[in-house]
Formats: C-alpha cells, structure tokens, sequence
C-alpha cells in the first residue's frame, strides 16, 4: 500500500518507460517501411529492364573488378572495363521515349472452331519526331507475333495483319500490343503495352436438328400450341357435345341459339388450346476422369451446343452447366460464349453439377445429363435424382468404342453417343423430338 501514493504521484515503472519508447519508435519505423516500399517501387521497373544476360554481364564485371584490385591483375580490371563499358553503351540505346497509337482488331470477334479468324494492327506515330525502326510484339493465345516497325514520319502509319489459329474451342487472349525496346546484344529489354487484351471466342462445332418437341409442361402463362384442350386459357372454338365432356365448359348462350333453330337442339362447348412452356436445362461432367479422351470432352460440349442451339430456336428458355461454367440466360451467343470458357479437367462432380442445374432452373421441365465412357451408371442416378419425376430427365455418354443406341433403365433412360454426326438419328429415337 506504501507503494501506491508513488506510482500515483508519475512515477513510471520500467514497463511504462519500456511501453513509451516502443511508442516512439513505431511511428518512426513505419515511417522507414513506407520510404523502403515507395523506393523498391520507384526502383523496380527500372531493374527490371536488364536482361538475365545483362545482370550476368555486370556480375562478371564486378567480379573482374574485385579480383583485379585486390590482387593486381591487369587483365581482370580490362574486362571489368569492358563489362561496365558494354552495360553502359546498351543502356544508351534503350534510352527514348516513343509515342504511339496503336489499335488492333479481331474480326470477327466470335468464330466456330476451324473457320478463319484475322486480325489488323494499325501503328501510328503522333510524336514530333520521326520514329525510328522498331519491334512490336502481340500477344495471340500462348505464342505471339512479332513485327519489325519501319521507320515512320509524325502522323504517319503502318498497318499489319495477323491470323489467329481456330483448331480448338477455346476463349483466345490477343494483346497487349508491346514496343520493345533494346539493345542488339539483349542486355537490357523494355516493353510498353499499347492496348488492352482483346478476346476471341471460338465456339464449338454444332450439328443441325429437328425441332424439340418433349418436355413442354402446361402452363396458363405459357405460349399457345395447336394441340387442343378442353381445359386451359386460349379459347379456340366451339364443337358439339359428346359424352364425357365437362358440363362446366358448356356454352349455354351458343347452345339456346341453336336449339331454338334445330329440332331437338344440342349442346355445345368450348375448346381450347392448350397453353405450353418448356425449360429445357443440359449439364456437361467436366472431369477428366469420365472421358477416355480430351476429344471426347469436346464431343460432349458439341452435343450440348447443338441441343440448346436448337431449343432457342424454338422458343424455350434454357439453362447449361459445362464443367465450372454456368448460365441461365435464353439468348444464343451468352450460350455459345459460356462453352467457349469451359475447361477440361474443372468443376465439381457430375451429381453436384447437376444439382447446380437443378437450383438455376427449379421448373426445368427436359434435363440432359452428358458425360463420358468411364462414368458409372451410378452417378448418372444420383445426377438425375436432383430432378422431380415430372421432368423429362436423360442421360448421355460419349462413348466411340460403342455404337450408337439407348439403353438404361425405365426411370432413366440412356443415350450412347460415339460421334457428333450421330446426335440427329440418336434423338429421334429418344423421344426428344
């Protein structure tokens, strides 16, 4: 208790002088970091200019430089000098500032796999001075294009063309255009991006089908079949009464008409159209496990490409999941653009794809389940589980060591599938046309 009238008085123990000066320090110290970090990133783009080559080259020439001074020789201190000369004379070189406009265009912008897809670059120099000779490097896919720039006048331009490879579905990067900047002996190397990344999609290949005709569920919002009904919305004539008809739809004022004019009178009634909609949802297994072959992954993306194709066409609302892809939009080019993205080898399980479709589209009312040869029967079951039995849910199986046909189970029936050119006479059969 003696000790409290003290420490209450400002008399700071050890901890509190302790606590007050790492106070004091912190500041200082973050105010150090925050210089470090603003160097490093002033510094950074210049060092990264020099070349693996080029760091070799000034290593050497600090090693020549070290043994030279230290033991005397001649000959290591005329190498460093040269090292250092070299370094000097390239940076030299690199040094400029070039202005460009640079545009570049893919046309057209949306390709099927195999049809030609070109591009132009159009470099202009809008500098005072004259351009001299130059590389330009673009971008396209996994490789790039190179073109050596002649020497151009202010305002002047130079346009080059490009072809872009379309052998396999994919969503191919074109861009950034790159100045590069250099020296002949690759010691230092500097590129300036000029435009943004340009996107081509190379869809799948599709094949022509018949119009879809199963899996439309009645529905009183929907749109107007010619299938007659004697229960529904679309009022499309009258028609004399037989047994069995429902007296409710008896057209009472019709029917007093003509029994006042006709002996004996009869009854009629109404009839409709029935009012349809249909929801048509396709689910593609993206792992790598169920396909003998990457080609075989690409006939399962045809097959669902030329299904929906179709279902757009006429009219219905769609849904598709392809490996870690998804997407509920009706309109045909986000369909095609959306199995462009998909890669082989990705997404979750089929049943968990499939139950992904399941929740995008709860009133689905036709599902297409596709995976490959080495998918058990098993998992088709537990992909169509996620769908109610009202839904007109298939399974199909790209299979080339197979011939085409349908076999399965009555609560799931599945397609074999060998090759893309057999979808057409494979649906008919399946009740889906």
């Amino acid at each position: 208790m003696a000790d409290e009238p003290a420490a209450a008085g400002g008399t700071r123990t050890l901890s509190d002088r302790l606590g007050a000066a790492a106070s004091a320090v912190a500041p200082a110290a973050q105010r150090t970091s925050d210089g470090v970090g603003v160097g490093w990133r002033r510094v950074r783009p210049v060092l990264a200019v020099v070349t693996p080559l080029g760091w070799t080259v000034l290593a050497a020439g600090l090693i020549a430089w070290f043994l030279g001074s230290k033991f005397g020789w001649v000959e290591a201190m005329i190498i460093a000098a040269a090292c250092f000369a070299l370094f000097l004379l390239c940076c030299l070189l690199t040094v400029g500032r070039t202005l460009l406009q640079v545009v570049v265009d893919v046309d057209p912008s949306r390709v099927v796999v195999g049809e030609p897809a070109a591009g132009r670059i159009e470099i202009t120099n809008i500098s005072k001075v004259r351009l001299l000779p130059i590389e330009l490097e673009l971008p396209v896919g996994a490789s790039s294009a190179r073109f050596d720039l002649p020497s151009l006048a202010p305002g002047m331009s130079h346009e080059e063309l490009f072809v872009v490879p379309t052998t396999r579905r994919a969503v191919i990067p074109v861009g950034p255009a790159m100045t590069i900047r250099g020296d002949p002996l690759g010691l230092l190397r500097r590129n300036v991006a000029w435009t943004d990344v340009t996107q081509l999609f190379v869809h799948p290949r599709t094949v022509p089908l018949d119009p879809l005709g199963a899996g439309l569920l009645r529905d009183l919002e929907g749109q107007s079949s010619n299938d007659l009904s004697m229960s529904d919305l679309a009022f499309h004539a009258l028609r004399d009464y037989v047994p069995g008809d429902d007296r409710r739809h008896i057209h009472w004022k019709s029917s007093a008409k003509i029994g006042s004019s006709v002996p004996g009178g009869k009854f009629m009634v109404r009839q409709f159209l029935d009012t349809r909609r249909s929801h048509f949802t396709v689910v593609v297994d993206g792992q790598a496990g169920r396909y003998l072959s990457p080609d075989d992954f690409e006939t399962a993306v045809s097959v669902a490409a030329s299904v929906l194709m179709r279902a757009i066409r006429d009219g219905m609302e769609t849904t598709v999941v392809v490996a870690q892809q998804a997407t509920d939009e009706s309109d045909a080019q986000t369909t095609m653009d959306t199995f462009s993205l998909a890669e082989f080898g990705a997404g979750d399980a089929f049943p968990t794809l499939a139950g992904r479709g399941a929740i995008l589209a709860p009133d689905t009312s036709v599902a297409l389940l596709i995976t490959g040869a080495r998918a058990d029967f098993v998992d088709l079951q537990r992909a169509a589980a996620h769908y109610p039995p009202e839904v007109n849910t298939l399974g199909l199986v790209v299979d080339p060591t197979r011939p085409v046909g349908i076999s399965g189970t009555t609560a799931l029936s599945v397609l074999n599938l060998p090759h893309l050119g057999d979808l057409p006479a494979l649906l008919r059969g399946s009740g889906l046309q």
